[in-house]
C-alpha cells in the first residue's frame, strides 16, 4: 500500500505526566495542543478527533486517551496520529516500536511526531533510521526518573516525613515540614473506643456491627464528610470487619509511621506488591499516639490468643475458644438450649457423633466455678501483701515445673535414644545400598523417611531442652502477673477480657464411672495444672 503525504483524518494526542508539570507551560497539554492544531491547519488536514491522558506515565499503553485513539484508529475513524514528540506517545521503546513499525501500517495509519521529524510516510528518512535509539533514549528518561523519585522517597521516609496522600483514619494532614500527623479528635475517639472494645473481649466482627448500628461512619465516609460530603451517595457508612482488624493491628496508633510497606514492581509495570517486613521504614514517636504501649500489647495478644465464637445474641462466652477435648485435641463448642445455661461438647462429637469421639459434655456452670476457684486460690494473698502473692506464685511456678520435668526428662531421654536408632537405620541403608543389596528407589524412600522423621524428632528435642534449661524471667513473669491481677482482683465473675488475659487453654477429660473427670488448666506464664473435678 503507497503510503500516503497528505492529511486527512486527523487524531491528535496530548499527554502530560505528574513528571513532565515540573518542566512547565512548554510540556503542557494546552501547548501541545496549540502547536498540533497550527500543524494540521497548515497542512489541511481535518481533526476528527482530540485524546489526551492528563497526569498518566508513558511507561504503558493502559490509558484511557490512548485505548480510545487505538480503537478508533482500528475502526478507520482517523488514519493519521499526530504527536508533538515520540515521548508523548509513549517511553516504552518496545511498544512504541511495535505500534510504529507493525501495527499501524498494519491498519494503514500514518503516525507524525513533529519534533523528532518523524513521518511513517517516509521511511527513508534520518528522522525514521533513528527512531529506535530516540525510543531506548525516551525510556531510558523515564528510568533515570522514576529512579530519581524513588530515592527522594526513600531519604524523606527515613528522615521521618510522611510522604502517603491519605492519613490513617483518626488523624489528618500537619502542616509542619514533615507532614507529621495531628489527631482528629472526632475519628481518634472512635479509635480508642474501638481498642477498649476489644479489651473487652469483643470479636472484630462484632465492634463493626456495634458501630454500624450505632450510625458512627466508617473511615472512608468520614473522610467524605470532611470534604465536604464529595462521592458520599457512593461510599456506605457501614463498618467491614476487616476495617476493625486493621486498625487494631496498625502501628500508627503507637505514634509510629511505618511506611514502604508496599511498592511497584518497576517503572514499566505498575502492579503493587508487598515489601517484605524487614524492609518497612518505621519511624517511632512520629506523631501522638492513641493509645498507650501496654493496650497495644494486650490487643495484640488477643489476636495470638484463642479465638472465640459468638452466639445467637451476638455474644462471646468468656471462655469460648480456650476449653480444648483431651482426647482429640478438638475446641470444645459452647451451646446454650432455650431457658436454660449453656455447656460444653466435643466439636467433633458435635459434627461425626459418638463414633469419632464422645460428648465430654461439662456445664458453664461447672467450668466456670473451676476456673474462679483456681484463679482465687493463686491471688489469695494478692490484696493484702504483694511480697507474699509474689513468693506464692514463684513456688506455685517451681512446682508445676518439677510436675512437669519427670514427664519432660522421660521424652527427652526417648528422642535421643530413637536419634541413635535413625543414625544406626540409615548408615545400615547406606552400607546396603554400597553392597548393592537395595535398590535405588527402596534406597530413597528409606532415606527420605529417616530423614524426615530424624528432623521432627531434633525439633521435639529442642523444645524439651528449651522447657527442662530454661532460666530467668522468674521476676518480669511474676510482676506482669500480679500486675494482671490488680484488675481483676475484686472481680466475682469470669469476663471474656479477665480469661484472655490469664488462661492458655484448658483441657477436659471424659467423666469417669465414679463421676470425676481430669481437667487442665494452662495460665499463661504458669505451667499447667490438672486436678479431679466432680460434676
Amino acid at each position: 500500500m503507497a503510503e500516503k503525504k497528505e492529511l486527512e483524518k486527523i487524531g491528535i494526542y496530548l499527554r502530560l505526566s505528574r513528571d513532565d508539570e515540573k518542566a512547565g507551560e512548554s510540556m503542557s497539554i494546552e501547548h501541545q495542543r496549540i502547536i498540533l492544531r497550527k500543524y494540521a491547519e497548515e497542512h489541511g488536514g481535518k481533526i476528527v478527533d482530540e485524546y489526551a491522558d492528563d497526569g498518566f506515565s508513558g511507561t504503558n499503553f493502559d490509558r484511557p486517551g490512548v485505548q480510545r485513539l487505538l480503537s478508533d484508529a482500528q475502526t478507520g475513524k482517523i488514519d493519521t496520529i499526530l504527536v508533538k514528540d515520540l515521548s508523548r506517545f509513549g517511553r516504552n521503546y518496545i511498544q512504541v516500536g511495535q505500534y510504529i513499525d507493525y501495527i499501524f501500517p498494519a491498519y494503514g495509519i500514518r503516525f507524525i511526531a513533529l519534533n523528532d521529524n518523524v513521518d511513517t510516510a517516509d521511511r527513508s528518512s534520518a528522522a525514521m533510521d533513528m527512531m529506535p535509539i530516540m525510543n531506548v533514549f525516551n525510556e531510558w528518561h523515564a528510568a533515570s526518573t522514576s529512579k530519581k523519585i524513588r530515592s527522594v522517597l526513600d531519604a524523606s521516609r527515613r528522615a521521618g516525613k510522611f510522604t502517603n496522600w491519605n492519613y490513617p483514619y483518626g488523624y489528618r494532614a500537619g502542616t509542619n515540614e514533615k507532614r507529621s500527623a495531628v489527631v482528629d479528635e472526632e475519628a481518634a475517639n472512635v479509635v480508642r473506643r474501638i481498642f477498649d472494645l476489644r479489651l473487652r473481649g469483643n470479636s472484630v466482627g462484632t465492634i463493626a456491627r456495634i458501630l454500624s448500628d450505632e450510625g458512627i461512619p466508617n473511615p472512608a465516609t468520614h473522610y467524605t464528610r470532611l470534604d465536604g460530603g464529595k462521592w458520599e451517595r457512593n461510599c456506605s457508612p457501614l463498618w467491614a470487619p476487616k476495617t476493625v482488624r486493621w486498625i487494631l493491628s496498625n502501628p500508627v496508633y503507637l505514634g509510629s509511621t511505618v511506611q514502604h510497606k508496599t511498592t511497584r514492581v518497576s517503572y514499566k509495570n505498575h502492579q503493587v506488591v508487598n515489601v517484605p517486613e524487614s524492609e518497612w521504614i518505621v519511624t517511632k514517636n512520629a506523631h501522638e499516639p492513641l493509645v498507650s504501649q501496654e493496650i497495644w500489647d494486650k490487643v495484640q495478644e488477643s489476636f495470638r490468643s484463642a479465638r472465640g465464637r459468638t452466639d445467637k445474641t451476638g455474644k462471646i462466652h468468656s471462655l469460648s475458644g480456650l476449653v480444648v477435648c483431651a482426647d482429640c485435641g478438638k475446641k470444645l463448642k459452647f451451646k446454650r438450649a432455650k431457658n436454660a445455661s449453656g455447656c460444653f461438647l466435643c466439636r467433633t462429637y458435635v459434627d461425626l457423633g459418638k463414633q469419632r469421639c464422645s460428648s465430654h459434655r461439662i456445664s458453664e456452670e461447672t467450668l466456670e466455678r473451676l476456673v474462679l476457684q483456681d484463679l482465687r486460690a493463686l491471688s489469695a494473698a494478692e490484696t493484702f501483701d504483694e511480697e507474699r502473692a509474689k513468693e506464692r506464685f514463684l513456688k506455685e511456678r517451681s512446682k508445676r515445673r518439677a510436675q512437669g520435668k519427670v514427664s519432660d526428662e522421660k521424652q527427652l531421654k526417648a528422642c535421643q535414644n530413637r536419634l541413635k536408632e535413625l543414625d544406626k537405620l540409615l548408615q545400615s541403608a547406606f552400607e546396603e545400598k554400597i553392597l548393592q543389596d537395595l535398590p535405588e528407589d527402596v534406597f530413597s524412600k528409606l532415606c527420605e523417611k529417616y530423614r524426615t522423621e530424624r528432623e521432627s524428632v531434633l525439633k521435639t528435642l529442642d523444645g524439651l531442652k528449651a522447657r527442662l534449661f530454661q532460666a530467668g524471667g522468674e521476676d518480669e513473669d511474676a510482676e506482669e502477673f500480679l500486675r494482671r491481677f490488680r484488675r481483676f482482683a475484686r472481680v466475682e465473675t469470669l469476663t471474656r477480657e479477665m480469661c484472655q488475659e490469664f488462661i492458655e487453654e484448658i483441657t477436659v477429660g471424659e467423666r469417669k464411672d465414679d463421676g470425676e473427670r481430669e481437667i487442665c488448666i494452662s495460665y499463661k506464664f504458669l505451667p499447667s495444672k490438672s486436678q479431679k473435678a466432680p460434676e
